[in-house]
């Protein structure tokens, strides 16, 4: 499999031959910030059509026709006219924090974005604790849409942040323990070590039935955390308009939409490094030739797949099922999906320690 360090290396090789590191390292940062916000826009027009398309087989019809070909050109022609439209300037609201709040929330999702293993050598964050830096993170996307709800001076946005906050605050406790569940076979919280350990079968196969429960428990808490369908109480239309992002408009508004679906595939990205194994081919024991053969598929391809495939079920959750109440969806975490999740972590833990799992 091709290993894409080889480039990183002799383009760092480059530039240090021929200009201060200080600089080389400045441009290199540069080229890296303009690719990963290039990747970041272009994965969330992706991934609004591809829900637009599943949604529309889902329900027996046809999806968007008449934009471009096929429906094609159908996103450009909303994103044209979300940057055209006019930012609105609230009356008695905290006009600082209301247009700080999408910024917060954007740039939480880009840095947890940054640190997904994009293929073999292509892993832009990397460090000891990668998956405790993740979840950090990713955690600070909850002040924002605090800040938009409470600083828009409107009930409909209060109500719909608090339920927010409530719903995203409880769910990342699941989803913690799903990833030390994982952490806890591996032995590691880098991201690099996590996705090398999985080089002789993936930890869905590997690690028996905790992790089995670990990543049904993981993909319905990451459906929860962002704020997908059944679990869409912060934005329930019948409601509270628009939930926490009623007010914003233009750009802003923008802002919100664009890190909405880009956390879909940071959720489903993370669940293929820690589940299938990131940008790892599938590698069976003894079948030499079978793994010849998957290595010739490049590692960004796998990667890529593998998070579309959990996207996929994600927003087949959504337009299967009916919204919860917020009893309901408070319930399934606290009564139901932390305890077991514990006890799995547990047994997990027991299981590692005795050496009853076939991670090698």
């Amino acid at each position: 499999m091709f290993d894409f360090s080889v480039v990183t290396t002799w383009f760092n090789d480059l530039l240090t031959g021929v200009m201060p590191q200080w600089l080389a390292t400045t441009i290199e940062c540069v080229i890296i910030a303009a690719v990963l916000l290039l990747a970041y826009s272009l994965l969330a027009m992706f991934y609004i059509m591809y829900e637009r398309w599943v949604c529309a087989w889902f329900q027996c019809r046809r999806g968007p026709l008449r934009v471009g070909p096929w429906g094609s050109l159908q996103i450009f022609a909303d994103v044209i006219k979300m940057l055209i439209k006019e930012v609105v300037d609230l009356w008695k609201s905290d006009n600082f924090l209301h247009k700080l709040a999408p910024y917060l929330v954007l740039i939480a999702s880009v840095v947890v974005f940054a640190c997904l293993p994009w293929g073999k050598g292509m892993q832009m964050i990397d460090f000891n604790v990668g998956i405790f830096f993740m979840t950090a993170v990713s955690s600070l996307g909850v002040v924002g849409i605090l800040l938009a709800g409470w600083s828009s001076n409107s009930k409909y946005t209060l109500i719909g942040a608090m339920r927010s906050g409530a719903q995203m605050i409880s769910y990342e406790l699941s989803i913690g323990i799903a990833m030390l569940t994982i952490v806890c076979l591996s032995g590691t919280m880098s991201v690099t070590g996590l996705v090398e350990a999985q080089q002789n079968g993936w930890f869905i196969f590997t690690g028996h039935i905790p992790a089995i429960i670990a990543f049904i428990i993981y993909v319905i808490a990451a459906t929860a955390e962002t704020n997908r369908g059944p679990f869409d109480l912060p934005e329930a239309e019948h409601e509270l308009t628009a939930g926490y992002h009623t007010e914003y408009s233009g750009i802003h508004f923008g802002f919100f939409y664009l890190a909405e679906y880009l956390n879909l595939f940071i959720v489903s990205g993370i669940a293929s490094l820690l589940f299938l194994g990131g940008w790892m081919p599938l590698h069976i024991p003894g079948w030499e030739g079978f793994n010849t053969v998957m290595d010739y598929i490049p590692s960004t391809i796998w990667f890529l797949g593998k998070a579309i495939f959990v996207s996929f079920i994600i927003i087949w959750f959504k337009w299967s099922f009916p919204r919860v109440r917020i009893d309901q969806m408070l319930a399934l975490e606290w009564r139901y999906l932390m305890p077991i999740g514990l006890v799995n972590l547990v047994v997990m833990a027991v299981l590692v320690s005795l050496g009853w799992h076939f991670a090698g």
